[in-house]
């Protein structure tokens, strides 16, 4: 029974960092730039499927390096190109707008690669269990432990000692006035959304690893990515990262006792924080009008 509970907390970690990564990107461009971008799951196939192409050519490594910022390119395209043409306007014109790209990206990839689920390889001394008695403690399970620490301890580096992430931060707060001191907005927004996509595409190279490809493996991460930042707060980005951890070990204890309920879980805490605390457990206020 112990090994069982500790299998589900470590998974629901594991679930919980993908979640966390996912919604840290998910925030960084609401924050900024106030769209609600469906299609993020769909930036994270994109990113697995391209690491998937491109591991015969580069290896696994290679494609781990690349792939998160070919997918983010693609996001500096489509923010130029269809995102930049929804702001300032009415947020469901946003909502609508990526939930239709996500359909768009969904198919795409089912057109190019296929429906069926494909096995995506990864180093055999990263898969084997780290002791018989932790048999679900494998190294790839620390590795993507390990990277996701590094990647969102990366993000609060460039938001907090550079040039750019000082900006981005301002313009959360007041966009108009970071405009009135001389900075490029567009271009702001252009590279703040960019490195939200680049978070998705790295979650997806390391979702694909665990889970395998499929089309829709960008689907089943979204909803719970919304869900971590509504828990942690609007925002807060250190709040955006708790409430993904959150919810991501509460539904893997769950899955021990209620197994039917792992789903439901994360709903019913995003429901109790909200009657307790409508911001988010780290959210600013005035955040939620």
């Amino acid at each position: 029974m112990t090994q069982l509970i500790l299998f589900n907390i470590f998974n629901g970690l594991i679930v919980g960092a993908f979640y966390a990564l996912m919604a840290l990107g998910l925030s960084l461009i609401l924050n900024l730039s106030g769209v609600i971008n469906f299609a993020h799951g769909g930036f994270l196939a994109i990113g697995a499927y391209i690491a998937y192409t491109l591991m015969p050519y580069i290896g696994f490594w290679g494609g781990l390096l690349v792939a998160p910022f070919l997918t983010a390119a693609l996001g500096l395209v489509v923010e130029r190109v269809l995102i930049r043409r929804v702001y300032g306007r009415d947020p469901l014109y946003s909502l609508l707008l990526t939930f239709g790209l996500a359909y768009i990206f969904e198919d795409g990839t089912r057109f190019i690669w296929g429906a069926q689920s494909l096995p995506y390889p990864i180093p055999g001394w990263l898969a084997t269990p780290l002791s018989n008695e932790m048999f679900f403690l494998t190294g790839y399970r620390l590795f993507m432990v390990a990277l996701v620490a590094v990647a969102v301890a990366g993000l609060f580096v460039i938001l907090n000692r550079t040039r750019l992430g000082m900006r981005i931060r301002a313009g959360t707060l007041d966009l108009e006035t970071v405009s009135v001191l001389g900075v490029n907005v567009r271009i702001l927004r252009n590279l703040n959304f960019g490195l939200g996509i680049y978070l998705a595409g790295l979650a997806g190279v390391l979702a694909a690893g665990m889970l395998g490809l499929q089309p829709t493996i960008g689907t089943s991460l979204i909803m719970p990515s919304f869900v971590a930042i509504i828990v942690g707060g609007l925002g807060s980005l250190p709040g955006t990262l708790l409430g993904g951890l959150l919810i991501g070990v509460a539904s893997g204890i769950t899955t021990v006792f209620f197994p039917s309920a792992t789903e439901a879980v994360m709903y019913v805490m995003m429901g109790l924080v909200l009657l307790v605390r409508p911001r988010g457990l780290l959210g600013e206020e005035g955040r939620i009008h």
